[in-house]
C-alpha cells in the first residue's frame, strides 16, 4: 500500500451551501493509496472514492479505470462496486485488514453513504451498538430500549435511507456534531426530516426517528406489505407465520406458481430459497411490458409474514443476482446484464 499527496482541495462550505457536484467531491481528498481487495486492485482516496484497475486480459467493466463513490444498493443503503461495499474497501485501505470475523465497519455518523475514511472504524457488532452514541440513540428510538433490540432485532421499523448521501468533509463534520448533540439529549423531536436537519441547517426539533413504519396490510390474511404500494394478494401465503411455516411457504412456491396478484397482473415464481438469516427470497416473472422480472423478500415475524419488494429488473439475470445476494450464493454467473448498467 502506498500514499500519494492530493492534487486538489475544495473550499470550506457554510451550512447553507448546496451539495457540491460529485465531480468536485471526487477531487476533494488528502490521501490516496493502492490496495488489493477480494482479488481486485483499487486506488482508494480518503474521501471514500475508489478506482478499480481493469483485470489483465479481461473485458473492461463499466466501473473499471474510473473514480467512483460506487452505486447505491437501494435495499441496504450502502454504496457498492461489483457486489463489494465501498466502506469495507476504504476501511481496509486506511485502517488495515478486518481484525476478526466478528468485526464490522462502523459508519460513525450512521450515514451509510459517507464512506470517508475518518467516518469509518472497525468494531465488533456489539461495539457497533454500544459504543456509538448515535447508533444507540437511533436504536432506542426505534425499539424502545437496547434490551428490546437484542431480544428481537427484526421487530423495529424499516430504516429510511433517503437522507443519506456522499458528503464533503465540512458537511460530514457538521452533521456528526448535530447527531451527537441530539444523541446526548435523547429526545426524538417532531416535524421535519432527518436530511433537512442535518444538511440544510434545519431546527433541532426536526424528527430524527428516520425509521417510520412502512408496512400496510395485504389482500391476504396474515400477510403484510413492506415498501409495496399496490394492494396485493399472496395466494400461497400461510395464514400464520413462524420459522416452520416459512418452510411451508417455500414448499408452495414451486416454479410456475402464482406468488403475487394485484390489479396489474400476476407474478409467477421462477426461483425461491431461504437464506442463512432466515429470509425467504423469491424471483418472479411479472410481464409488464417494461421490466418483466421482480425480486421480493419475505420475513416471518410472529404470526405475520411481511413481504418486502426487492426491485424490478429487465432481465432474469438481474433478478437472480439480487436473489443470490440474499441467500448468500455466488452471483458471478449473473454479472454483466443490462440491469448492472441501470
Amino acid at each position: 500500500m502506498h500514499d500519494t499527496d492530493s492534487f486538489a482541495r475544495m473550499p470550506a462550505l457554510d451550512s447553507k451551501s448546496e451539495q457540491p457536484p460529485i465531480s468536485e467531491l471526487l477531487l476533494s481528498f488528502e490521501r490516496e493509496c493502492e490496495i488489493s481487495f477480494q482479488e481486485e486492485v483499487y486506488l482508494v482516496r480518503d474521501n471514500g472514492a475508489v478506482f478499480r484497475r481493469a483485470r489483465p486480459q479481461a473485458r473492461t467493466r463499466r466501473l473499471d479505470e474510473a473514480w467512483t463513490f460506487g452505486t447505491l444498493n437501494r435495499h441496504s443503503g450502502y454504496l457498492q462496486i461489483n457486489g463489494h461495499v465501498i466502506h469495507r474497501i476504504v476501511a481496509t485501505a486506511f485502517h488495515g485488514q478486518r481484525p476478526s470475523p466478528d468485526h464490522v465497519v462502523d459508519h460513525i455518523d450512521t450515514n451509510r453513504q459517507n464512506s470517508r475514511s475518518d467516518n469509518l472504524r472497525w468494531v465488533t457488532r456489539l461495539e457497533n451498538i454500544l459504543l456509538n452514541p448515535i447508533t444507540r440513540a437511533r436504536i432506542e428510538l426505534a425499539y424502545g430500549s437496547i434490551e428490546a433490540f437484542f431480544e428481537n432485532p427484526k421487530a423495529g421499523h424499516v430504516p429510511n435511507w433517503d437522507w443519506m448521501r456522499t458528503v464533503s468533509r465540512e458537511e460530514a463534520q457538521r452533521s456528526r456534531k448535530r447527531l451527537l448533540e441530539w444523541a446526548e439529549k435523547g429526545q426524538a423531536g417532531k416535524g421535519g426530516r432527518l436530511g433537512d436537519w442535518l444538511y440544510k441547517g434545519g431546527s433541532q426539533s426536526a424528527e430524527l426517528a428516520a425509521t417510520k413504519p412502512i408496512d400496510t396490510p395485504s389482500l391476504s390474511a396474515g400477510a403484510m406489505q413492506r415498501q409495496w404500494r399496490i394492494p396485493t394478494e399472496f395466494p400461497q401465503c400461510p395464514e400464520t407465520g413462524s420459522a416452520d411455516t416459512l418452510k411451508v411457504y417455500l414448499e408452495r412456491l414451486t416454479k410456475g406458481a402464482v406468488f403475487a396478484r394485484n390489479r396489474h397482473g400476476e407474478s409467477i415464481v421462477d426461483n425461491a430459497a431461504i437464506g442463512p438469516d432466515g429470509v425467504l427470497s423469491v424471483v418472479c416473472n411479472t410481464p409488464t411490458g417494461v421490466k418483466d422480472w421482480t425480486h421480493a423478500r419475505v420475513y416471518s415475524e410472529g404470526a405475520v409474514f411481511r413481504h418486502e419488494a426487492g426491485g424490478t429488473f429487465f432481465t432474469r439475470e438481474g433478478a437472480m443476482k439480487a436473489h443470490c445476494k440474499v441467500i448468500g450464493a455466488p452471483f458471478d454467473a449473473y454479472e454483466g446484464s443490462i440491469d448492472d448498467y441501470c
